[in-house]
């Protein structure tokens, strides 16, 4: 939808409709259930589709597809049906557009067998992952989020390169740190970062996971640096509860509860609906200030 003439509704399609002609770059109508499913029915037939959504909200309109027609099919089929389709599109909240349009779905789509979701933070990741999930064989999720579109990032010449992919299911640690491990992803993790600038000014060394991948989940990674730091905060947009969080937090208790000095603190999304206005809005949602008091509760520093 609107990924041709107009370019995208945040232009992150454009040049592609003139470089690549019309049999290749579609237009739709808003019609998500009915061009979803015209994607999962050409992936059956050996194309690789690259679905977007103007929000991934919007793909409610089409999750039977999604889920029933596409992550469901290689199991059902005893692998003879693949569906190598990527559902694209913005993640997470936005700022003023209200609850219909502002929410995670990291952790609906990771709750799913056969999919797999993926979560850039920055501009390498778009690319390095974007590239991976459009040739994995399977049906991939990929959640960018519309506030990130306007930010800059630091490109290396690999990164440039047309042989740079950046591997599903591989976190990436985005600071080194000793006292305690932070886990985010998409626009938290440069919350995170910041945060850690702040924490090391007080002498707390904070290490970053950028998760980039919420299916499969990097919990070698993740439980690595907490045997190192034996301090846990998660760091999420979306709701608590059955949030990406949570399912961090069990791996860890699971694989490296000894490890642990201090409870684990989950830093999330407020448990209701996505406010309207701009000073409620805030509130609900994670900001630097909340990931810094959860590091030092768990250093046992008073904030």
């Amino acid at each position: 939808m609107q990924v041709g003439e107009y370019q995208g509704a945040y232009k992150i399609t454009k040049g592609l409709l003139k470089k690549y002609g019309p049999e290749r770059v579609l237009d739709t109508p808003i019609t998500e259930a009915g061009f979803a499913g015209i994607g999962v029915g050409a992936a059956y037939h050996g194309l690789k589709p690259v679905v977007e959504f103007m929000t991934m909200n919007f793909s409610m309109q089409a999750i039977d597809h999604i889920i029933n027609s596409a992550a469901k099919s290689y199991y059902m089929s005893a692998g003879q049906i693949q569906v190598p389709i990527v559902f694209r599109g913005p993640n997470g909240a936005a700022a003023g557009v209200g609850a219909q349009h502002s929410q995670c779905f990291a952790a609906w789509y990771s709750a799913i067998p056969g999919l797999k979701v993926l979560v850039p933070y920055s501009s390498e990741d778009a690319r390095g992952l974007l590239k991976a999930a459009i040739r994995d064989p399977d049906p991939v999720v990929f959640l960018e989020n519309e506030l990130l579109y306007g930010e800059s990032f630091p490109v290396s010449a690999e990164a440039l390169d047309s042989n740079f992919v950046i591997p599903i299911g591989k976190a990436k640690i985005e600071r080194q740190g000793n006292d305690v491990t932070i886990t985010a992803f998409s626009k938290m993790v440069g919350f995170a970062l910041k945060a850690a600038e702040t924490l090391a000014e007080e002498g707390i060394s904070a290490e970053v996971i950028n998760l980039r991948s919420i299916r499969p989940l990097d919990r070698a990674t993740i439980n690595d640096s907490v045997r190192k730091t034996s301090r846990l905060v998660t760091v999420e947009e979306g709701f608590p509860q059955h949030g990406v969080g949570a399912e961090i937090c069990a791996s860890v208790v699971e694989e490296s509860f000894d490890y642990l000095d201090a409870p684990v603190e989950r830093i999330a999304g407020t448990d209701v609906p996505t406010p309207y206005a701009a000073n409620i809005e805030r509130m609900a949602f994670p900001q630097v200030e909340d990931i810094v008091r959860a590091a030092k509760r768990t250093c046992g520093k008073s904030s």
